[in-house]
């Protein structure tokens, strides 16, 4: 974990010099909005993604090859909601305002609407943690979601969107089995 977090820091830290470098010379963003910015990108393109699959299909999971076990679409979703729940929270220093079914989603939510209704709620709570992120808090140790080792709220931002960009590429696997070009990659 670690390492993932380190690996996802230098990868944000580069991302905000770039976009830094793009933007006249007007203030300074805060760590705050360099953070939202990153989950608003991934956000916009695992949304879409998401609204693209028709619902009949949000029951798929790829049986070819070495997929056994694997999660069906409607489920990377589910899960994906439910680490942003988890991680908000820990960031905020409370439980998760709703049931994340231990990383899996509520298994009552069946229909696409209610998934994807669950997904945007759970990207609203990740900005809500992400903007109360600061240059004075952001290194503290705060106690992780996941295991007994401590966090620090930075690494828990930077992992929302490492962690949607990894469904993400199973998602886009999903949809391009199904004959679905992701919107992302549409021209």
């Amino acid at each position: 974990m670690k390492n993932v977090a380190t690996a996802l820091m230098c990868l944000l830290l580069v991302s905000s010099i770039g976009l830094a470098q793009t933007e006249k010379a007007a203030e300074p963003r805060t760590v705050s909005q360099v953070l939202n910015g990153s989950i608003a990108n991934i956000e916009n393109e695992f949304v879409s993604a998401a609204e693209a699959m028709p619902e009949d299909k949000y029951s798929f999971a790829p049986t070819n090859g070495e997929f056994k076990g694997v999660r069906t679409f409607a489920g990377q979703i589910k899960h994906v909601a439910a680490v942003n729940y988890i991680i908000g929270a820990a960031i905020l220093g409370e439980k998760p305002p709703v049931d994340t079914g231990e990383e899996n989603g509520p298994a009552s939510m069946t229909t696409k609407a209610d998934i994807v209704k669950f997904l945007k709620d759970s990207f609203a709570y990740a900005h809500k943690a992400a903007g109360t992120i600061n240059e004075n808090n952001l290194v503290a140790p705060i106690k992780s979601p996941f295991g007994n080792g401590p966090a620090t709220r930075l690494a828990l931002a930077v992992g929302v969107s490492g962690h949607c960009s990894d469904h993400y590429g199973q998602l886009v696997e999903y949809l391009r089995m199904n004959g679905i070009i992701p919107p992302a990659s549409r021209q």
